[in-house]
């Protein structure tokens, strides 16, 4: 096999099921062979490459995701990959009331490679690891600023998970000033050769400086010290290209399929 072709099957075979702990709060359900995470911000679908379902029994599994949140009166975001089976999938949810929101690229990473560079900040710029909840609300309060949305759900996403699983997840945030100007996360996946990049969203004025780069290389060295041979990101196309350069290949793409009661 390639090596785009080596990443893929790595990231198939180990990273399409439930994550080992849930957050407080957060159950997994099995419905046929689709993952459903109910208790979140909004309920999460994700099945294997291969639904190995068609036609009429495939839209059936897709109406009863969205009945089933339907009832709770809770949003439901089903996640695609360009890659699986059947193709006509996503037609099926566009016809079933799912939209699609922006497309990001899943990109893996070797980690060692990654850890090998040193993190280089701007002057007056520190990383801290933290834990604390007042800490988790200042990351969502500068990434909702970041985005021009609200992103308040997040304090409690991650003290949950921190709370639920401390070995699982390791939260970094960039200061300046005793400002927090970017947040990002590493998330462990006992069991498999991944850790998974998330966050990384930096305020307007602070990007272009290495931040995000300095966050990637501190958390593939936290990574390496625990074992995890590959890094996943599933990046926007502002962090996509940077990615490439520190030497991610791009696997596939994800697009999530969102069905709400409000329909938006």
């Amino acid at each position: 096999m390639t090596d785009n072709e080596t990443l893929l099957a790595a990231y198939d075979g180990q990273l399409r099921g439930a994550p080992p702990t849930p957050p407080s709060g957060v159950t997994y359900e099995q419905d046929g062979p689709l993952l459903r995470i109910v208790g979140g911000f909004r309920g999460l679908v994700s099945g294997p490459r291969s639904l190995g379902v068609r036609g009429a029994e495939l839209d059936r599994l897709i109406a009863r995701q969205r009945d089933y949140f339907a009832a709770r009166g809770e949003a439901v975001e089903w996640k695609t990959r360009s890659h699986d089976d059947p193709a006509d999938l996503t037609d099926r949810l566009r016809a079933a009331g799912f939209a699609p929101e922006d497309e990001e690229t899943v990109l893996v990473g070797r980690a060692a490679d990654m850890a090998a560079r040193e993190p280089l900040l701007p002057e007056g710029v520190t990383l801290r690891r933290v834990t604390a909840d007042a800490d988790m609300r200042r990351i969502a309060a500068m990434v909702s600023a970041a985005w021009g949305q609200d992103w308040s759900w997040l304090a409690a996403d991650l003290s949950g998970r921190v709370a639920s699983a401390p070995d699982e997840i390791a939260v970094y945030v960039a200061e300046a000033d005793g400002e927090v100007v970017s947040a990002a996360w590493l998330v462990f996946r006992e069991g498999t050769e991944f850790a998974s990049l998330w966050g990384g969203s930096t305020l307007a004025e602070w990007r272009g400086r290495g931040i995000y780069r300095a966050l990637v290389a501190t958390r593939a060295a936290l990574a390496v010290t625990r074992g995890v041979r590959y890094l996943h990101v599933d990046a926007s196309d502002d962090s996509a290209p940077i990615l490439r350069r520190l030497g991610f290949t791009a696997v596939t793409t994800t697009t999530p399929y969102v069905w709400s009661p409000e329909g938006g």
